[in-house]
């Protein structure tokens, strides 16, 4: 009974967050393109479907994906499961010791970001406009790749209590730097990359996992601790996609410079 209720009103509440857009978008087709809004019976009812299945999702959210995430990161932490004894205090526990969470944060990191719809999505896209030279597979790899390095170093942040603009900013540099040397064609596209990666699978799970591993921590806060690994996940695949594109280049250029195959019979 308390599943339902509580899913009620996460429909309510997405109805109420739905609706100024809604409103928007038909007063400015009536009062400013000046036309009636076009199979509007259509446009509400899908309206309607988002509503539904946002308040589903986010009560999918409560009750499966962030209780999942504190239970592995308790269970990834615990003393007994990182030095398979229980005589051990949890202040002998040195963040070497978190090997097992920095590998599950980096395979969370890369199975959602290659599960993630809007990456396939843009994947596709410039597949399409590129004319087949930026692979759709290759793509939605770099970026994975990039996601699950950015979740396993944000997860030894949290571990350690490292200051959050450190990594930021040492990795904005980079990511400075190889926007010199990428080329132009994959900058933008890199880019976009980071965004399409924080969307609708990956946010809640390395959400989850963050706040999960700063509550069982011993130091640690959720509030101060728990949140910025979603800033890892969007910066990393920017780096990897730039990456990307840069050995592109390099494959390009050996090719073009190995001598052509003179073998005569």
């Amino acid at each position: 009974m308390d599943l339902i209720v509580n899913t009620l009103v996460f429909v309510a509440d997405s109805g109420l967050d739905v609706l100024p857009i809604v409103a928007f978008l038909f007063a400015f087709q009536w009062f400013v393109i000046g036309k009636r809004m076009p199979n509007g019976g259509q446009i509400i009812a899908g309206f309607l479907f988002v509503v539904i299945g946002l308040g589903l999702f986010l009560e999918g959210l409560t009750q499966s994906l962030f209780p999942l995430g504190r239970m592995m990161a308790e269970q990834l932490t615990h003393p007994e499961f990182l030095l398979d004894t229980v005589e051990h205090a949890v202040a002998d526990v040195t963040w070497k010791d978190f090997y097992w969470v920095y590998i599950f944060a980096a395979t969370v990191g890369f199975s959602t970001a290659m599960a993630e719809p809007a990456l396939i999505a843009v994947a596709m896209k410039a597949n399409t406009v590129s004319g087949g030279t930026i692979g759709v597979v290759g793509l939605r790899v770099a970026v994975a790749i990039g996601a699950g390095i950015g979740v396993s170093l944000g997860c030894f942040r949290v571990i350690t209590g490292l200051p959050l603009p450190y990594f930021i900013a040492a990795g904005y540099f980079i990511v400075i730097l190889q926007t010199i040397a990428a080329p132009k064609e994959i900058v933008p596209l890199a880019y976009d990359s980071g965004g399409v990666t924080t969307s609708t699978v990956t946010v809640p799970l390395v959400a989850a996992l963050g706040l999960g591993l700063a509550d069982a921590v011993p130091g640690r806060s959720p509030l101060l601790d728990g949140f910025g690994l979603i800033a890892f996940t969007a910066l990393f695949p920017i780096i990897t996609v730039l990456a990307y594109g840069q050995l592109a280049i390099l494959r390009d250029r050996m090719s073009r410079s190995k001598p052509p195959d003179n073998n005569s019979e």
